[in-house]
């Protein structure tokens, strides 16, 4: 037996399928090549932990250079700051007194900077830093092309600027951007006015703040940046595969899975469904999720509890009982349906991961 066979038997044998699992060695690979790119081009590097939601890997990331971590939500920084992570930034519009006041609470134990698209939700974070004692650092989000938050004109973002400036226990510290790849010299012009602006009234930008793992490949194109926040680089996954950033051994990632049925000649069932791989296609990508071991098949589509294989093209089939490797569509959607991440390294299994901010949605 193979050692690739042998660890899919362990597998089978002392977790059941569906599995998911990362190799460790990969995963550090990820978070020094992120790294890299980001100490070439003179820049922070913030990685966004909503894709692997654990603090041991975050630690891992912060002891190979990471100047700080990002959360999308107050859960997941409460969940990081018990964890003994600083530095955190949360990329989100926070709302309401009952999450400003959990803010405040973090914001006791850690370095915390929040993002603000917004004259209401800057209104409610002074709450924060009178529960805390200690001033809340803000950037303005600002939209350069992606259409999702953020400001979409610099004079919406000098405005914002100058209000948390004048907030008593907020502190403006700059700028956050999640910029298209396609958009670096519209990106610069938005960029360029509202610097020069806000400059002009005495404010500074200490955090110039961008986005996403394709955008690492682009580090450098945009002047005055300070940091960049990147998560899916982390385990990788099919989007980063057709982005041109990952290779197939670069996904860290892989779910377990096994044949359960194959009940007519072109077509099968997994035993991951929905709640395994989720319905997300990443990119339009076709099918979901890329099998390993017969990269003709197609998860063709899903019930809850069911992964319905086409394998009209596969002259290799696979039989009842076969565990396959399955490389996610999208990975971090995957993550947030599972307790643990079982860790291996190469062909050893080595441990359990918690994923211990999951379902941290507030």
């Amino acid at each position: 037996m193979s050692d690739i066979a042998s660890l899919k038997t362990r597998i089978q044998r002392e977790f059941g399928t569906p599995a998911v699992v990362i190799d460790l060695d990969v995963v550090e690979h990820n978070i020094k090549k992120a790294q890299a790119l980001c100490d070439a081009a003179g820049v922070g590097n913030r990685p966004h932990i909503k894709t692997h939601k654990s603090p041991l890997i975050a630690k891992m990331q912060m002891d190979h250079g990471a100047s700080g971590i990002t959360c999308q939500k107050v859960g997941e920084a409460e969940v990081m700051a018990e964890g003994g992570i600083d530095k955190i930034l949360i990329s989100y519009n926070i709302f309401g007194e009952e999450k400003t006041g959990r803010l405040g609470a973090v914001l006791k134990k850690a370095d915390i900077t929040v993002a603000a698209d917004n004259p209401t939700v800057v209104a409610g974070l002074p709450h924060a830093a009178e529960v805390a004692g200690r001033d809340l650092g803000v950037v303005v989000e600002i939209d350069t092309g992606r259409k999702r938050a953020g400001v979409e004109n610099p004079s919406e973002a000098i405005a914002l600027a100058k209000d948390i400036a004048s907030r008593k226990g907020l502190k403006f510290r700059g700028f956050m951007l999640y910029p298209p790849e396609d958009k670096m010299v519209e990106t610069q012009k938005f960029l360029d006015e509202v610097l020069t602006a806000i400059r002009a009234d005495g404010l500074d930008a200490e955090i110039i703040s961008t986005g996403g793992t394709p955008n690492l490949l682009n580090l450098g194109k945009i002047k005055g940046v300070t940091e960049h926040r990147a998560g899916t680089c982390v385990f990788n996954d099919r989007m980063m595969m057709a982005a041109g950033f990952a290779s197939l051994d670069e996904c860290a990632l892989r779910v377990y899975a096994t044949v359960v049925s194959r009940a007519g000649p072109e077509r099968g069932i997994l035993d991951s469904g929905s709640k395994t791989l989720t319905t997300d296609t990443g990119w339009g990508l076709e099918g979901y999720g890329y099998l390993i071991e017969h990269p003709e098949a197609k998860i063709a589509r899903f019930a809850e509890e069911h992964g319905f294989l086409d394998l009209a093209a596969c002259n290799d089939r696979p039989k009842v009982g076969d565990v396959v490797r399955v490389v996610p569509n999208h990975v971090c959607v995957v993550v947030n349906m599972v307790d643990r991440l079982v860790a291996v390294r190469g062909t050893e299994i080595v441990g359990e991961i918690p994923v211990a901010a999951r379902g941290r949605l507030t």
